[in-house]
């Protein structure tokens, strides 16, 4: 029995050159259509990112005789997510029709069990959150925000501050 079998060494090799391709594909598309395509910054712009990052793993892992595939679809996808990028920067009314509105869970301290129902966020996950951003009293909290990437934001000081306005514009403070 051969250590090496001539077909898994040319596997591997097919697999390196396509890795090593790809790689620089993917830096090519990135300096065209910026940093915002394989950012987190909507829900739409995960489920991109993981969409290409599916790709990628098929078009390194599964070398075919061809990359093409794999480089058209990453080029539409890349394409357009700054097409999408670029309407939601220039208007609200997209952003609001096409985007999550961020969900106030807390408020000075007070937990929203509402907004944390409509949500789908659970009590023990917000106190999870908590301990991440190290507040130790409930009192300390400011707001803890349910963005629109699905991430938690919490705002806490022990300084008897209010939060600026326009942080808050954007949040729907009842669900």
């Amino acid at each position: 029995m051969e250590i090496f079998d001539p077909l898994s060494v040319k596997t591997v090799l097919q697999i390196c050159v396509a890795a090593v391709f790809v790689y620089l594909y993917m830096m090519f598309i990135t300096r065209v259509t910026g940093k915002r395509t394989f950012a987190k910054m909507t829900s739409f712009d995960f489920a991109v990112t993981i969409a290409m990052g599916s790709i990628l793993a098929d078009a390194v892992n599964k070398p075919v005789d061809s990359l093409m595939p794999a480089l058209v679809s990453l080029a539409i996808l890349a394409g357009l997510q700054a097409l999408f990028a670029k309407l939601l920067s220039s208007s609200d009314a997209t952003q609001k029709v096409v985007t999550n509105t961020p969900i106030l869970l807390m408020e000075n301290g007070n937990i929203l069990k509402e907004n944390l129902k409509k949500a789908l966020v659970s009590q023990a996950d917000l106190m999870g959150k908590l301990r991440e951003a190290n507040v130790l009293q409930l009192s300390q909290v400011k707001a803890v925000i349910f963005e629109t990437t699905g991430d938690i934001s919490v705002l806490h000081t022990n300084k008897a501050i209010a939060i600026d306005s326009v942080i808050m514009e954007d949040v729907k403070t009842e669900a």
